[in-house]
């Protein structure tokens, strides 16, 4: 069992490096581990990165299929990494795959994740971490446009034929440059892709059947790889889980009304502490200051760079994690008072900044080809319009950040149909005010899957919450479950099994209202280490 001073040495490492850079109850023989030491089709080796070197991992690259119909045919590379089980092989609970969301998040530092397990439960498996396909370190890597996020850019609401036609031109370029830039990769990156590259590295792995945790979009790959391998999957957990219903347009929109109650539930709090960062006293006049000045920065942006769509992008943190609320309060009361530019840059950079083309590229490859979007823009428009008339928060901003698919390049497939029937055991997760995916998601997962439990944060906000949001009962809910197989008890109806009690909010001081206390640096490596959470604007 490690200590938890080293435990918290880990969380530390964990940040410092991203700013940087399953049949319930079987037992797994020690035979087992040696086949997973062995790792038939991967030549571990040392990791270059300093952070998975200080954790003990090891890395390699796994040769898959570019298109499973032509197995034989081309190949990628998939960059993997490992952090070995710890405990004798008697005690051996085999492969752990994880994936941190996106589509687009790199997940090799992912291997780590069993070094913060309570109670040493992460210590009997293998952990992998993945750059799925297109992603990071994997190869060929997508890149489309660098620049698409350039600051600072029109506003996002299009309140003049000219500014709609300006992001639609926006779009189709950016369409048209994945398709010049990527070759035939383009057409092969479907959720269903990655399901069967997950597969493949079971294979390489040695592995009979695999654990897998997935955090945000990871909830839909492993929804999608347990409906096509149900009897591989031996434990999974599934944390903030997307509703398979919904892939992908609905999802937006419904994101959008979700976003709005969030971001408002953070005006009510700023209200709240008008004493300290004196935006307003009601959650009616703190927004209203919040639009004014994205008003005022799209007419003349901060520093030169950040306009009102820049500002929403720093600000879009508060609606997924009040544990982001102090920091960027203390940045909203700085440009109001002291018109602190440089902590609003600072944000946008850490946030929106350089490395972004690869993370939105994969976004967008994998989820204009997952499912056909409306082609018709007149659609888009009603439902964006419409969705606009209450949730004026997010409606734009996601849709032009999804716009691209409606003229997207590689043909799109169909929606897997979700089925659970045969998966033997699955933990679900879900906050039930979470706005990136919203609760009723994880509602539709427990139907679909009758073996497994549904685990709420009763009135939490957080999104992917596990081990990363310091909530004790949802951690030892899922460590539990991880050493013994043992899902809290299902209950009949269409509820959740068990609650937990959200994290309190937060209580500011004096300190906390000045935007100089506020680490651009920092925040980004919170951001970063809670899986699930974009750096740019993804929202899976």
């Amino acid at each position: 069992m490690k200590s938890t001073t080293n435990r918290r040495r880990i969380r530390q490492s964990v940040a410092a490096a991203v700013v940087g850079i399953i049949m319930t109850g079987v037992g797994v023989s020690a035979g087992a581990s040696a086949n997973s030491a062995a790792a038939t089709g991967i030549a571990w080796g040392a990791c270059s990165d300093p952070y998975l070197a200080t954790v003990g991992a090891q890395c390699g690259f796994l040769a898959v299929p570019l298109d499973y119909a032509h197995p034989r045919g081309a190949k990628i590379q998939l960059a993997v990494s490992r952090v070995v089980h710890t405990t004798p092989d008697s005690q051996y609970q085999g492969v752990m795959l994880t994936n941190p969301g996106g589509p687009g998040g790199s997940g090799l530092s992912m291997a780590a994740t069993g070094q913060l397990v309570p109670n040493g439960a992460g210590d009997a498996y293998d952990w992998i971490g993945l750059d799925p396909r297109g992603v990071g370190s994997s190869v060929p890597a997508i890149s489309c446009q660098p620049d698409y996020f350039g600051a600072p850019r029109p506003p996002y609401v299009p309140s003049t034929p000219t500014l709609e036609r300006t992001w639609l031109a926006r779009t189709r370029a950016y369409a048209r440059a994945c398709a010049a830039n990527n070759g035939p990769l383009l057409r092969h990156m479907t959720t269903l892709d990655s399901a069967r590259d997950l597969e493949s590295l079971r294979i390489a792995l040695g592995a009979s059947q695999i654990n897998y945790y997935g955090y945000s979009y990871g909830t839909y790959l492993g929804q999608v790889y347990a409906t096509v391998y149900p009897t591989r999957v031996r434990r999974m957990v599934l944390d903030s889980t997307v509703d398979p219903r919904n892939v992908w347009y609905q999802n937006n929109l419904n994101q959008a009304v979700a976003f709005e109650r969030n971001i408002k539930m953070w005006f009510g709090w700023l209200a709240q502490y008008d004493s300290v960062y004196h935006l307003g006293t009601t959650a009616a006049a703190v927004e209203k200051l919040f639009y004014q000045n994205l008003h005022d920065l799209d007419r003349q942006p901060a520093g030169g760079v950040v306009g009102g769509d820049e500002w929403s992008d720093i600000f879009l943190h508060a609606g997924y994690n009040q544990f982001f609320w102090l920091d960027l309060a203390g940045a909203f009361a700085g440009w109001v008072h002291d018109k602190d530019a440089d902590t609003l840059i600072g944000l946008y950079q850490a946030v929106d900044g350089p490395g972004d083309d690869n993370a939105y590229a994969v976004y967008t490859g994998v989820v204009c080809t997952d499912v056909q979007w409306p082609r018709s823009w007149a659609k888009w428009q009603r439902d964006l319009r419409a969705t606009f008339q209450t949730a004026p928060f997010l409606t734009w901003l996601n849709g032009w950040y999804n716009a691209p698919c409606r003229s997207w390049p590689a043909p799109a497939g169909k929606a897997v149909n979700i089925d659970g029937q045969r998966v033997a055991s699955v933990l679900l997760i879900n906050e039930t005010l979470d706005a990136a995916t919203p609760f009723e998601g994880s509602l539709e997962v427990r139907r679909r899957f009758p073996h497994s439990s549904l685990l709420a944060v009763s009135g939490g906000t957080s999104h992917a919450s596990g081990f990363f949001v310091g909530n004790e009962c949802v951690n030892g809910t899922v460590a539990n479950y991880l050493a013994t197989g043992a899902l809290p008890a299902r209950k009949r109806g269409s509820g959740p099994d068990a609650t937990c009690e959200p994290l309190p909010q937060p209580v500011p001081d004096a300190a906390t209202a000045k935007a100089s206390g506020v680490d651009a640096a920092k925040l980004a490596a919170r951001i970063a280490l809670t899986p699930g959470l974009p750096l740019t604007r993804r929202l899976r």
